[in-house]
């Protein structure tokens, strides 16, 4: 009654342009495209004590560490990508990139 089963070696499709005919080592980022990430921005950050958060109420003002006019940071998933300006569009705030960190930058980072 219990019959064994062998494993069997996982099968993936080829992400690469090559298996389409393009060139070899090129990535098809088609399959990526669609995939939601999380776009946040931070006007800034400040570290106080558990006593003084825990006394914060409504009209409370918290000093953070940036100065006015100074860009805010855009993070995607967590990871710093640019910086930009609030603007508002239609009733609502957004925010105009003014610098885009580059991938090799991105990359330094993390090292």
């Amino acid at each position: 009654m219990n019959a064994k089963i062998e494993p069997q070696p996982a099968e993936f499709n080829d992400l690469t342009e090559e298996a389409s005919g393009k060139s070899a080592g090129d990535v098809n980022i088609e399959v990526i495209l669609d995939v939601p990430v999380t776009l946040s921005m931070e006007v800034g950050r400040t570290r106080i004590p558990i006593r003084n958060f825990l006394q914060l109420n409504q009209g409370s003002v918290v000093e953070l560490d940036r100065t006015a006019g100074e860009p805010l940071d855009v993070y995607v998933n967590g990871t710093l990508v640019a910086h930009g300006e609030v603007v508002v569009v239609n009733e609502r705030f957004g925010i105009r990139l003014t610098d885009v960190i580059s991938p090799a930058e991105r990359l330094r980072k993390l090292r």
